[in-house]
């Protein structure tokens, strides 16, 4: 009854927030894409988005959806890799941001194993301005991170994420003191976006903590030493997004792409930059939490 294509049209506009976005990720036409999701709308006999001009919000119909589209793409997925017979070798140096420590990169990651058994995954986890460094360097042959709103140029974008401040269950800022920042070191789009919005909104701030890793930034929020900028679908276990009562400024949004090297995609790098896309739905379907 629900057509796998036209499931990825729809999980696609959901996660990118529009129907021009998802038709760039999905390498579409955007009226095709349209057509996929009027097509899914009339197969459920609902309405799964609301649209207007500057907008493309899900229905309640349409949140329903979004776990079975899952689901249902889910089992397509293990049904096609248990029967395909693939002959790809090699090896992918394989570059994901701090962002997905908490994620199921590692379940997709086994699946590409599974499916892709003669390709060898070599992982660097890590900032990701750092792992852009090392793609452009040629240390690298594909990158999962962030970029800035509209880096249209750097890579297939995978979907658009608001950002947000997160904090322990306990955690109240101080609206007299400087704000306390818990941050990744230099370059960390996170936190460049934390000390810009800061400082264009006249509020004080200092860096109580730094940290290179997700573990880290995690273990010193939950001991309550600051606020952390992060995107709000990736929030980790323990944290919260924290109300907005203490004139905490607007952090925007970021997008998260995949991105390759310069040279030509080689089989193995084709290969695992379509099973990430295919599953990029996991990588982000952590319930927010707030306070």
């Amino acid at each position: 009854m629900f057509d796998p294509v036209q499931l990825r049209s729809f999980l696609a506009v959901a996660q990118t927030g529009g129907f021009t976005r998802a038709a760039q990720r999905l390498g579409l036409r955007q009226s095709t894409v349209s057509q996929h999701v009027r097509r899914l709308e009339e197969a459920a006999g609902r309405r799964l988005f609301l649209r207007d001009t500057h907008s493309v919000q899900l229905t309640s119909e349409g949140e329903a959806m979004l776990g079975f589209a899952r689901t249902i793409l889910e089992a397509h997925e293990q049904a096609v890799g248990y029967f395909a017979q693939t002959q790809v070798r090699g090896r992918v140096r394989f570059g994901a941001s701090e962002d997905f420590v908490y994620t199921e990169l590692p379940q997709i990651l086994r699946g590409f194993r599974r499916t892709n058994p003669q390709v060898d995954l070599e992982l660097t986890v890590g900032l990701s301005g750092v792992l852009y460094e090392q793609l452009a360097d040629g240390r690298l042959d594909l990158v999962l991170g962030k970029r800035p709103p509209g880096g249209g140029s750097q890579g297939q974008l995978v979907w658009q994420d608001k950002l947000v401040w997160i904090g322990a269950e306990d955690f109240r800022a101080d609206a007299a003191q400087p704000l306390p920042l818990i941050l990744y070191p230099p370059p960390s789009f996170t936190r460049l976006r934390a000390l810009e919005v800061c400082e264009r909104a006249g509020r004080p701030w200092r860096i109580a903590c730094t940290s290179t890793s997700l573990s880290g930034v995690r273990a010193a929020a939950l001991a309550g030493l600051g606020v952390v900028p992060h995107a709000r679908s990736l929030i980790p276990p323990g944290l919260r997004v924290l109300p907005d009562q203490v004139g905490l400024p607007d952090l925007g949004t970021t997008e998260f792409a995949l991105t390759t090297g310069r040279t030509t995609v080689r089989g193995p790098v084709r290969v695992l930059a379509e099973a990430v896309l295919a599953d990029a739905f996991r990588l982000h379907r952590a319930p927010e939490r707030t306070g």
